[in-house]
């Protein structure tokens, strides 16, 4: 808990421009909506020491390199192959030698260190144009936020080339595993989004589930069976104090998301064998029913003008998935393929939603428009449930979990195309992961 306090704590940072020696330009760009997509060739020298960086200078460059290569959209060309290196942060840039290794994009940066004060400072150059793409940044904080700063120029360097929102600079809270399959203990987690950094926010006293951050990043959402059945908590990131969001006698709560504006969580509410849609305020007070139906409808998620919700609801048999207004009343089918849907998640962006479903003994993760149209699987395996996005909405993170009796679970990430599947490293079994909004 302490480490994740301390992370609380370093989240203030300042942020900067430094002004470019030339115009920005267009040219080099990737279209990550393209049906096939060669990796764009980038290099990024170590990071110039300006002044007691030590190994901040290469730590920092490598998490640069790491994220922009981890999304399938980039490739690093090695140091080996470098004709030309970066001797000072202003120094003329050779163009010719970087354009002879291929290179298209070239990160060019410097680190400087003194007491508790870290600064971090890169430009961008489109290697065939041999123009600077857009402003140098600067970004400066403490010594431990030094992967926040990497993260940050990433982020920078990925919404230039793409044109799209980042992400790498966000936190995923999730429940890591521990014992045997069939005793399993749960705890709340949090970490960077690349698995780094992580923090323990509970103990393993009681099963806790599918938790969810604030649109604020400021609060967590989670089920925990510590009253002996499944109720809600919330928990305030900077404290770690917790509260139940409110009991309600002769009943269990489960599933709960905030509202986009934070004021108001969406859940089911179980109550003699029958589970429906409530909301109440984020305070614990006005609760309101939004449906009313014998079937059991769970796995709410606002839109992100929350105007709307998308639920799961067996109503027609089996599972499927249903949107209705964020005010309750009748609700539409939106699912219409084989097999069952089951917790579907509204994009940031607003344009899709994701899903589990569960076809012909394999499970999937899926995406689709709103209405229900395109739908699209991006993964098939043994057990993918549980999706959550990126904060730009074009990366979903899920739980993956293996046959057998040693089964273990496991995080794995996926772009909407379906074309970068990777695991996300963890200390050990990991499920119910839940993206945060972008970090201040």
């Amino acid at each position: 808990m302490n480490a994740f306090k301390s992370f609380a704590a370093a989240l203030m940072m300042g942020i900067v421009g430094l002004v470019a020696a030339h115009p920005a330009q267009a040219e080099l760009n990737i279209v990550i909506d393209s049906p096939v997509i060669e990796p764009m060739p980038f290099v990024i020298p170590t990071f110039v020491d300006e002044g007691g960086a030590g190994d901040y200078a290469t730590n920092i460059s490598r998490v640069v390199a790491a994220d922009l290569a981890g999304t399938g959209l980039f490739r690093e060309i090695p140091a080996e192959a470098h004709i030309s290196g970066i001797s000072a942060f202003d120094a003329p840039i050779a163009y010719n030698d970087w354009q002879a290794i291929n290179a298209q994009a070239l990160i060019v940066g410097a680190v400087q260190a003194s007491g508790d004060r870290i600064v971090v400072k890169f430009r961008l150059f489109d290697v065939f144009t041999g123009q600077p793409l857009g402003e140098g940044l600067q970004f400066a904080g403490t010594p431990s936020s030094w992967r926040r700063m990497a993260h940050k120029v990433a982020d920078a360097v990925y919404s230039r080339i793409t044109g799209e929102g980042p992400y790498f600079d966000s936190r995923v809270v999730y429940v890591a595993e521990s014992g045997p399959k069939n005793q399993r203990q749960k705890r709340l987690a949090v970490m960077d989004y690349d698995g780094a950094n992580v923090a323990y926010l509970t103990d393993s006293s009681s099963i806790v589930l599918a938790p969810r951050f604030s649109p604020s990043g400021d609060r967590i959402l989670f089920t925990s069976y510590a009253s002996g059945f499944p109720q809600i908590y919330i928990m305030d990131v900077g404290s770690l104090a917790v509260r139940s969001l409110g009991e309600i006698p002769g009943t269990m709560t489960f599933a709960p998301r905030f509202s986009p504006d934070g004021g108001t969580v969406v859940f089911s509410l179980e109550q003699g064998g029958n589970s429906d849609i409530y909301a109440m305020d984020v305070n614990g007070g006005g609760l309101r029913q939004l449906t009313n139906a014998p079937s059991i409808e769970t796995a709410p998620s606002f839109s992100p003008d929350g105007s709307q919700i998308v639920f799961e609801s067996d109503r027609s048999g089996n599972q499927q998935l249903y949107v209705m207004s964020a005010g309750g009343g009748e609700a539409v089918r939106i699912s219409g393929g084989k097999g069952r849907y089951g917790t579907p998640v509204w994009s940031p962006r607003g344009d899709m939603i994701a899903y589990t479903k569960q076809n012909e003994g394999r499970f999937h993760i899926g995406v689709m428009r709103t209405d229900g149209s395109e739908e699209r699987l991006l993964t098939a395996s043994f057990l993918d449930e549980g999706p959550t996005w990126a904060p730009n909405g074009r990366v979903v993170m899920f739980t993956r979990e293996t046959a057998g009796a040693g089964g273990q679970a496991q995080l794995f990430s996926v772009d909407v195309s379906g074309r970068n599947l990777k695991p996300v490293p963890t200390d050990g079994p990991a499920s119910d992961p839940a993206w945060s909004p972008l970090l201040p």
